[in-house]
C-alpha cells in the first residue's frame, strides 16, 4: 500500500494534466454557484456520496424503525444481493472508457499506477476532440468588438469567455438595436448570453432604478432552469447597479411579493408563478417594462403553460422588445411568436444546415435489452461506472423515486431529482450533483432542459424519450460547450428499435454498442427476495410499475410504444415481482378529455385529468396472451 503523501502527488499530477478541462468546470461551478448566495436554501454543502465507502461498515436500510427479527432478514438478504453483485464481473464493454470497477485496496492503487502511465496518450486524445469539437460552436467574433458599456464587457470577462458562438455572434448585434428575434440553437450553444448581454446593455442605457419596476422579464420552464439562468445573470450584473430577483414555484409567494413592490429591474420566472404575481400582487410594477425573453419556448409549451403563455403576453405592455428562443421550431412556437413578436422579426437558426442535431463531442449509441433484464443492465453499468458523473432518465416520478430508494437500499449510492420533490430538497441534489466530480443522478425530464451542468460523463436513457426532439434534449446535457465530450446511452426493447428510424430522420443517427450477456450482474433472485420481504421497497415498486405502464401508454407515438406489445411477467421482473401487479389505465371517452402532462415550472408535475371518465381497463397477463380486460 502507499502512503497518503505518494497518493497526493498522484492526485496532483493528474490535476496538472487536466488542465484545460478542470479550468473550464472551475468557471461553470462558479457560475452556478452564484445563484445560491442569493438565498440560504441554495446554500448546500459539497456532495457526500462521491467519498469511499468503508467496505467493513454495514448500511442501514433508509425506511421506517420495524422489529428487530425484521431488520435482521433484511440486512440477510441485503448482504447476499451485494455478495452477490461483487462476486461477479460487472463489466460492461460499451466503450467506457477507463470505468472502474470493484477492487481491493491493493488492486486499486496497481490500477492508478497503471492509469498515470496511460494518463498521457488519452489526454491527447482528449485535447485533439476538443479542439476539434471548439472548431464547431465557437467563432472568430470576440465579445470586445461588441458596442456595450465597459461594465458589461468586465462582466463577461471575468466569466472566462473571449470568443462567441454562433448563436451569439449572429444574434447579439442585431438585438442591441432594438430588433425582435427568434433564436433556434441546439443546446449547450450559449443561447443563455444571447439575451441576457442585450437585456442588461438595454436597461444599462435607459438607467432603469428600482423606482422604476421591472424592466425585463425572463421566462424559463423550469425551476432549476430558472435558478441557473438568474446565476449568470448576476454573474452578468456584477459591476451595475441595477436590482434583479428569482420568482419560481415551491418558494415564498409572499416573500417574492415584498421583494416586487420594492423594485426588481431584472426578474427570472417560471410561467405559473409570474402569472400568479401579475394577476394577483398589487404591488407589481410592470408597466415599464423594455424587454421580454422567452427561453425554451419549445419546453414551455410542452408541458403545458400555453394558455399561461397566452394569459402573460396580453397583460404585458405591448411596447416592448421581446426575444424568443428555443431549440427546435415547432407549429406551436410559431403561433406563439405569432402573438408575442412585431411583424418582422429577425429569424437566426445557426443548425438548419448542420448535417448532425447534437454536438460534435458526443459519442452515442444504443444497446437492445429485453424488458426482464433491464434493472440488472442498469446496476451493471452504474456499478461500473460509479467514479464518473453520470445522469440516468426515467418516464415518471414514481420510477425515479423506486431506483433512488432501490439502489441506495444495496449500497449504490445515487441522488434523484424530479417534479413531486419539495423545492428545498430539490435545489439540494441539483447543486450537489453540479458542485460533484463523481455522482450519479436520477431524473426525469424535469432536468433534460437548458441545464448546464459541468463535466458530465454519461447520459443513460433507461426509459426511452417520447419523440427525437426530446432525445436531443436530453443528450444535450453532456458535451456542451467549447472543448465538450460526453457519451450518451439509449436502451430500447427490441419491439422499439422502429424509433432508430425517426433519429435518423431528425439528423440523430445511432451507432449500437456491442456487449457480453455473460458479464451482467445477475441479482435477479436477490432482488425478488429483498422486494417481497421488505413492505416499503415493495410498495414504492409497485407504484413505479403501475406508474411505468401509464407513462408507456401515453406515449405520443403509438406505433413504436404500443403498451399491448409489453410482457408484462418481464416487465415486472425489472421491477423485482414475479407475478404483475394490476393496473388501471383510464380510457376517455373523447379527445378533449385526454390527460395532459405537466411538469417543472411554476405549478406542481404529474398529470391532471378530468374528473369524469367513462371506463378504464384493467391489465394483467394471462397465459400465452399479451392482456386480457
Amino acid at each position: 500500500m502507499e502512503d497518503n503523501s505518494d497518493k497526493g502527488l498522484k492526485k496532483l499530477k493528474k490535476l496538472k494534466k487536466s488542465g484545460k478541462k478542470q479550468k473550464l468546470m472551475k468557471v461553470q461551478q462558479n457560475r452556478l454557484g452564484q445563484a445560491a448566495e442569493k438565498s440560504e436554501i441554495y446554500k448546500v454543502e459539497p456532495n457526500e456520496d462521491s467519498k469511499k465507502r468503508k467496505k467493513k461498515k454495514k448500511k442501514q436500510p433508509a425506511v421506517p424503525d420495524k422489529d428487530d427479527e425484521t431488520v435482521a432478514k433484511e440486512e440477510d438478504d441485503e448482504d447476499d444481493l451485494e455478495s452477490q453483485s461483487d462476486s461477479e464481473d460487472t463489466g460492461l464493454p460499451l466503450n467506457t472508457g477507463d470505468a472502474v470497477e470493484d477492487q481491493s485496496d491493493e488492486d486499486m492503487d496497481d490500477e492508478e499506477d497503471k492509469d498515470n502511465e496511460e494518463d498521457g496518450d488519452e489526454k491527447e486524445e482528449d485535447n485533439e476532440e476538443e479542439s476539434e469539437s471548439s472548431k464547431n460552436i465557437l467563432t472568430e467574433s470576440m465579445f470586445s468588438s461588441l458596442e456595450v458599456c465597459d461594465l458589461t464587457q468586465k462582466g463577461v470577462e471575468d466569466m472566462g469567455f473571449s470568443n462567441m458562438t454562433e448563436i451569439q455572434a449572429n444574434s447579439i448585434p442585431h438585438l442591441l438595436q432594438g430588433r425582435d428575434l427568434m433564436g433556434a440553437a441546439r443546446t449547450g450553444s450559449g443561447k443563455t448570453l444571447a439575451f441576457l448581454i442585450p437585456a442588461v446593455e438595454l436597461m444599462y442605457k435607459l438607467k432603469f432604478m428600482p423606482r422604476n419596476g421591472t424592466g425585463c422579464i425572463v421566462i424559463s420552464p423550469t425551476r432549476e432552469l430558472s435558478m441557473q439562468t438568474f446565476g449568470v445573470l448576476k454573474e452578468l450584473l456584477k459591476y451595475h447597479c441595477h436590482t434583479f430577483g428569482l420568482i419560481m414555484g415551491g418558494t415564498s409567494r409572499q416573500d417574492e411579493a415584498k421583494k416586487l413592490a420594492k423594485g426588481v429591474n431584472f426578474l427570472v420566472a417560471t410561467p405559473g408563478r409570474l402569472l400568479d404575481h401579475l394577476q394577483n400582487t398589487a404591488n407589481f410594477m410592470y408597466k415599464n417594462l423594455q424587454c421580454l425573453i422567452i427561453d425554451e419556448a419549445d419546453r414551455i409549451l410542452d408541458i403545458g403553460f400555453e394558455e399561461e403563455m397566452k394569459q402573460i403576453i396580453k397583460l404585458l405592455p405591448k411596447r416592448r422588445q421581446t426575444m424568443l428562443f428555443s431549440a427546435t421550431q415547432t407549429r406551436k412556437i410559431e403561433d406563439l411568436a405569432r402573438i408575442s413578436l412585431k411583424k418582422e422579426p429577425l429569424y437566426v437558426g445557426v443548425d438548419d444546415k448542420r448535417e448532425k442535431a447534437t454536438v460534435e463531442g458526443l459519442e452515442q449509441g444504443y444497446i437492445v435489452c429485453p424488458s426482464d433484464k433491464r434493472f440488472l443492465l442498469l446496476f451493471t453499468f452504474l456499478k461500473k461506472n460509479r467514479k464518473k458523473k453520470v445522469m440516468v432518465f426515467f418516464s415518471s416520478c414514481k420510477s425515479v423515486k423506486y431506483h433512488h430508494e432501490l439502489l441506495n437500499y444495496i449500497d449504490l449510492p445515487v441522488s434523484c431529482i424530479h417534479g413531486k420533490q419539495k423545492q428545498t430538497k430539490r435545489t439540494q441534489s441539483f447543486f450537489q450533483f453540479c458542485n460533484a466530480k463523481e455522482s450519479i443522478l436520477l431524473c426525469t425530464d424535469v432536468a433534460a432542459r437548458g441545464l448546464d451542468i459541468p463535466q458530465v460523463d454519461w447520459i443513460v436513457q433507461y426509459d426511452p424519450p417520447d419523440d427525437p426532439k426530446e432525445y436531443i434534449h436530453r443528450v444535450g446535457r453532456t458535451a456542451r460547450g467549447e472543448g465538450g465530450i460526453g457519451h450518451a446511452l439509449l436502451c430500447l426493447r427490441p419491439e422499439e428499435l422502429g424509433f432508430l428510424r425517426y433519429l435518423k430522420q431528425a439528423k440523430v443517427p445511432l451507432n449500437e454498442f456491442e456487449f457480453s450477456w455473460s458479464k451482467i450482474s445477475n441479482i435477479q433472485p436477490q432482488l425478488e427476495k429483498l422486494i417481497e420481504k421488505n413492505y416499503f421497497l415493495h410498495k414504492s415498486a409497485q407504484e413505479a410499475y403501475k406508474s411505468y405502464i401509464r407513462a408507456y401508454a401515453s406515449h405520443s407515438l403509438k406505433n413504436i410504444y404500443e403498451v399491448n406489445s409489453l410482457d408484462l411477467n418481464k416487465v415486472a421482473l425489472s421491477f423485482g415481482f414475479q407475478v404483475p401487479p394490476f393496473v388501471d389505465l383510464n380510457v376517455h371517452g373523447s379527445r378533449s378529455e385526454k390527460m395532459v402532462r405537466r411538469g417543472g415550472g411554476g405549478g406542481p408535475g404529474g398529470f391532471n385529468r378530468n374528473k369524469q371518465h367513462n371506463k378504464s381497463k384493467i391489465y394483467k397477463q394471462v397465459g400465452n396472451k399479451k392482456f386480457t380486460r
